[in-house]
């Protein structure tokens, strides 16, 4: 059995994992808030965009832009977007085992995230390109991967890029995902409702709200400038999304994180006070005991 000073030992360790526990907690929650509204803000529009896309390749012919062109089967590009740090429960392990179970020997990686880079290296992957990204991240660092996976699918090097990410569902949800970027798809970002911010509150919004025209379109001054400006702001503005969906997720999955760890530091701090007292109690009725057999022994 323990004595009293191996308890109080480990009851001041535990007290200090708990302080920084709840440290770690309340800056997560900080930066929480924002990220999520930065995710949630973005979604509406990164949904329209995509929509509107959507409807356009189906309207016009393939050839009208190279990153509209659907290709045969060949090599896929994956851009996995993980977090830099850890001690957010398991965020990362999620996204990097869906990706290792749909990724094959054809497939090649782009790294966001310092996580994702060490499990690539791991699993002795194909990596051919690393980013960093500041946090919260900034539109122009997203420009910058759009532009090198851009130039790679045009240049005939891969035939479809696609984007893991984790979204952002709730506080206590977050969903790994992979999306088809290019060539363009369909597809939806937070599966179990749509939410955007308006005025600091949150509030659902139904994608079927807005419909992307139908029919044939009418391009000024023709095809190719029109879509030479748009699309690549798609894919720009998508993968910048998808950043924000997955700090978003990073905050959110850190601070429950971090509040569960908290909870059970003093949980246990309040297991070992109650041993402590019955040990402490027991060594006083030892020495009660002792003094009352003594002065029986000397009457």
């Amino acid at each position: 059995m323990a004595n009293t000073q191996d308890i109080r030992r480990r009851i001041k360790s535990v007290s200090n994992t708990a302080q920084i526990t709840n440290a770690m907690q309340l800056v997560a929650a900080s930066k929480m808030k924002k990220a999520q509204e930065f995710a949630t803000a973005g979604r509406p529009f990164a949904e329209v965009l995509n929509r509107v896309l959507v409807n356009l390749k189906a309207n016009t012919e393939d050839e009208t832009h190279p990153l509209l062109e659907d290709r045969e089967e060949g090599k896929t590009l994956v851009v996995l977007i993980t977090t830099d740090k850890g001690l957010c429960a398991g965020l990362n392990t999620n996204l990097i085992r869906k990706v290792m179970d749909e990724g094959d020997d054809q497939t090649d990686y782009v790294t966001i995230g310092r996580k994702g880079r060490q499990a690539l290296a791991r699993t002795k992957s194909n990596l051919i390109a690393d980013f960093n990204v500041s946090d919260p991240a900034e539109f122009p660092e997203a420009k910058l991967v759009g532009k090198f996976v851009m130039d790679k699918f045009l240049e005939g090097e891969y035939n479809r890029v696609r984007v893991a990410f984790t979204s952002f569902v709730s506080t206590l949800s977050q969903e790994p995902t992979i999306e088809t970027l290019l060539p363009i798809r369909e597809m939806e970002l937070g599966r179990d409702s749509k939410l955007h911010s308006k005025g600091g509150a949150v509030e659902s919004v139904k994608a079927s709200d807005i419909e992307a025209s139908e029919g044939e379109y009418i391009f000024e001054p023709n095809p190719t400038e029109v879509l030479d400006s748009v699309v690549p702001y798609y894919v720009n503005f998508e993968i910048f999304q998808m950043m924000q969906e997955s700090r978003a997720s990073e905050h959110s999955a850190r601070m429950v994180a971090m509040k569960s760890a908290t909870d059970n530091a003093n949980d246990m701090i309040k297991d070992l006070k109650l041993e402590y007292n019955k040990i402490r109690q027991a060594a006083i009725t030892t020495e009660l005991l002792d003094i009352t057999t003594a002065m029986k022994a000397l009457d």
